[in-house]
């Protein structure tokens, strides 16, 4: 309870400090290095600091998207429709057009590669109905991964708000490292996406339309042996922010750095922490696999054999009902687990008439 208590107190204090403010540091303002395979966390520093992620939300974008592939109810070879509202977005873009139309797989890259918010904004709208309704599927994704009240997105691309009472997106880099093992996890082809360093977007365009080189804002990729991912993000209320990932000798890590002053700042200090760690991460071989639940016990073999030793226990087969004194004994602790609640219950209204 105190525990929850001061978390709460460090939550209101934190939120109102940072909205509306520039929070970058030097070097950062608050970091985070993950095993990507056990999810241990190897090192942290203002692993709990609240700050702005900016584009690195697109992982987050990106997920949802993914998801909704694997569960049957988009493909990538979709055709995405571009509408006004899309683009009509600033900031790193492709420069969308009504009269376009793109397979979604092509927003995908665009929305990696590119940074592209334009590109977020279509894929937001196809797939939620309204921007409103992708951001509600955003935020019912980071409370299915357990993320903490602090991380709220409010939109699909990570640009500062552009309507008067908006609240900014908000993460913490520990939250932001467990989004992107759950991607990593949950759909290992983001690395498809995420270590792209140039790519042609529009390649078949005919006029007035024109083809487009797209180049990562990622400037470990290439540079980094094992990197092959994953975001960027740079508001000027943010910093620059990364959530990188690096695999060697079958370890990999992630790291994310939020809130630097610079970007080669923030670039030197990932670097550094990735070369620091990765030897510390667990080889993926070695990482237990998780081992499917025996086979229920058939009946019959669950009575003892004859001869068996005294105080020899069976357990009854999955989906045995429960007979003898079974229900009692569950009967008897529901009743006790009343019985406290009861006592509990009234220890708070005398506590409470006392104070009045």
């Amino acid at each position: 309870m105190k525990q929850s208590l001061h978390f709460l107190a460090a939550v209101l204090l934190a939120v109102p400090a940072v909205f509306g403010q520039a929070i970058a540091r030097d070097p950062y303002n608050g970091a985070l290095v993950m095993d990507a395979a056990t999810g241990d966390v190897l090192f942290e520093d203002g692993a709990d600091r609240p700050g702005y992620p900016a584009s690195m939300l697109k992982l987050m974008t990106l997920f949802v998207v993914l998801d909704r592939i694997e569960a049957g109810h988009l493909r990538l070879t979709d055709i995405v429709p571009v509408t006004k509202e899309a683009m009509r977005m600033g900031g790193s873009q492709v420069w969308l057009d009504p009269r376009e139309s793109f397979p979604v797989e092509e927003l995908l890259y665009a929305l990696m590669v590119q940074s592209a918010n334009d590109a977020a904004m279509a894929l937001a709208i196809y797939v939620g109905g309204s921007r409103d309704g992708f951001v509600t599927m955003m935020n019912d994704k980071a409370a299915e991964l357990g993320l903490s009240p602090i991380t709220r997105f409010q939109s699909p691309h990570g640009l500062p708000p552009t309507e008067k009472g908006q609240r900014p997106d908000m993460t913490t880099p520990r939250d932001f490292a467990r989004l992107c093992k759950a991607l990593l996890d949950t759909h290992p082809d983001t690395l498809r996406y995420t270590s792209v360093q140039k790519r042609e977007f529009r390649a078949d365009a005919q006029p007035p339309f024109q083809p487009i080189l797209m180049e990562t804002h990622n400037r470990l990729l290439g540079t980094v042996p094992g990197c092959d991912g994953l975001k960027t993000g740079w508001i000027r209320a943010s910093g620059y922010c990364i959530a990188a990932t690096a695999e060697r000798d079958d370890r990999r890590v992630i790291a994310v750095v939020m809130g630097s002053v610079n970007r080669s700042t923030r670039d030197a200090k990932t670097v550094e922490l990735i070369n620091r760690w990765l030897p510390e991460a667990v080889q993926k071989t070695a990482v237990p696999a998780v081992q499917p639940a025996p086979a229920p016990v058939p009946e019959a073999a669950a009575k003892p054999a004859a001869g068996a030793g005294e105080g020899a226990e069976t357990e009854p087969a999955a989906g045995a009902e429960d007979t003898g004194g079974g229900g009692w004994a569950v009967a008897g602790w529901a009743a006790l687990a009343v019985f406290v609640l009861a006592v509990a219950g009234l220890a708070v209204r005398r506590r409470l008439f006392l104070s009045r």
